[in-house]
């Protein structure tokens, strides 16, 4: 196998196309029309066609089986843009049992995101508080190396 994208089929795809640019900045590497490739291996799909594809004029969303992930350097920052967008959230900021603060939110076609904390800065964060690589090894439960190559 050579390439590997996610594909989602969207019921807009303009729409689609400005939220992901506008939200991460992908911006679209390959146009086809009715399939629109954008960086960071997301295609989005018309449902017009999609529905062809697999010979079913079906198509379901918001199904909460999946989810879109993405981490950020800037976590506050990025929560602080959400702002600006007309976003249904799944929740809100939570923090994950490993120390890493994430949210999550429905994309126009009811397809979840996730925007997570960069793990690096997560176990900068928690160095920079005064624990040792070991205490934060132990809090994050990763192994040691994990924590050596963060801080290369």
């Amino acid at each position: 196998m050579k390439d590997m994208v996610v594909m989602l089929v969207v019921s807009d795809i303009e729409k689609s196309v400005e939220f992901y640019n506008k939200l991460f900045g992908l911006q679209i590497v390959a146009d086809f029309g009715a399939n629109k490739t954008l960086t960071g291996g997301l295609a989005l799909q018309t449902q017009e066609t999609y529905k062809k594809f697999i010979e079913n004029d079906t198509i379901s969303y918001g199904g909460n089986n999946f989810e879109l992930y993405f981490e950020v350097d800037d976590f506050d920052n990025f929560v602080d843009k959400l702002s600006g967008f007309d976003i249904v959230y799944v929740h809100s900021i939570k923090t994950h049992s490993w120390g890493q603060r994430v949210i999550r939110f429905y994309d126009l076609d009811r397809n979840i995101i996730e925007v997570g904390e960069n793990m690096k800065t997560v176990c900068q964060r928690f160095l920079d508080s005064g624990m040792t690589p070991e205490q934060v090894a132990s809090r994050m439960d990763v192994p040691i190396q994990y924590i050596h190559d963060c801080i290369k």
